[in-house]
């Protein structure tokens, strides 16, 4: 049975969770991510915080499997209360 998505899988696909800028919150994100998936090498984890450094937002670029795959990461975050926002 064909899954209902415009992307084929395997592929590299990037996910990005914002929170507020704590000391760990890269590290939450990175743990909650790699339940699930494995990093591409060389893109893995990018960082980056706001004008005004209260927030950040960290990019992990996953080897996506399936839509399934990515649907579990996405309510991983989503369920986080330290995450805000899940892309």
């Amino acid at each position: 049975m064909a899954e209902d998505t415009l992307l084929e899988f395997p592929c590299a696909f990037p996910i990005k969770a914002m929170g507020r800028n704590e000391d760990d919150f890269e590290s939450l994100v990175t743990t909650l991510i790699f339940r699930h998936a494995a990093p591409v090498p060389g893109e893995a984890v990018k960082v980056a915080e706001s004008g005004e450094g209260n927030f950040l937002s960290v990019t992990v670029t996953v080897e996506a499997t399936s839509r399934a795959q990515l649907d579990r990461i996405y309510h991983e975050l989503t369920d986080c209360d330290r995450v805000l926002m899940a892309l």
